[in-house]
């Protein structure tokens, strides 16, 4: 990784701030801080190569907002998006607005230096196509019911709720949700929902 990348880090928490900057600085990573979405409007500028780490929920501008002025400002840096726990609408809005990533808080710090890392190195990924099979050959995978548990988890929703929607238990429900993880060789509910967003971006 190139000591000449920058990560802008946008977060209304100084504490979070400051010890996001100290991690990067770890990795051999330059960091520029703002306050607010405002702060960062009036102060970035463009340094390649580059992303922008941002809070979603911020007094003001909205992380989200801010995203969706990025090109509107002609400011082309990958972003990956912050949430909190849970916050999985939030990160789904996000990746749908060209986020291309998204952690959530509280985060482990080795999971989130390897995202800052694969943002960074976006224009080495795979092409459109080649990922949008990969996915596919993934949900090809689901059962219709596990398709259904899936759906609504991205959509935020708990087992419980899950059960009473589909009629069925919450332990049908947990066994669903496991057998997703295992045909994902997902590690968490993110890089699920991760999966499931960007499959129906490719599709589009």
């Amino acid at each position: 990784m190139t000591k000449q990348a920058t990560v802008h880090i946008v977060d209304d928490d100084e504490a979070m701030r400051k010890s996001l900057k100290l991690l990067m600085k770890s990795i051999d990573l330059h960091a520029e801080t703002y306050h607010s979405a405002e702060d960062f409007l009036e102060n970035f500028q463009a340094s390649t190569p580059s992303c922008v780490l941002m809070d979603v929920r911020m007094p003001g501008m909205q992380g989200l907002d801010l995203l969706a002025l990025l090109p509107i400002k002609n400011i082309n840096v990958p972003v990956v998006i912050m949430t909190g726990h849970g916050d999985i609408p939030s990160a789904v809005k996000a990746i749908k607005a060209g986020a291309v990533d998204f952690v959530e808080k509280p985060f482990d710090q080795e999971a989130l230096t390897n995202t800052i890392k694969k943002c960074i190195q976006t224009s080495t990924v795979r092409s459109k196509s080649d990922t949008q099979q990969i996915y596919s050959e993934k949900l090809a995978l689901l059962s219709r019911r596990e398709t259904e548990v899936l759906d609504r988890l991205v959509k935020g929703k708990i087992n419980k709720v899950i059960a009473a929607d589909l009629n069925i238990s919450v332990r049908t429900v947990e066994a669903h949700r496991a057998n997703i993880m295992t045909k994902f060789d997902a590690n968490s509910l993110s890089d699920l929902v991760k999966i499931s967003i960007y499959s129906q971006i490719y599709k589009a």
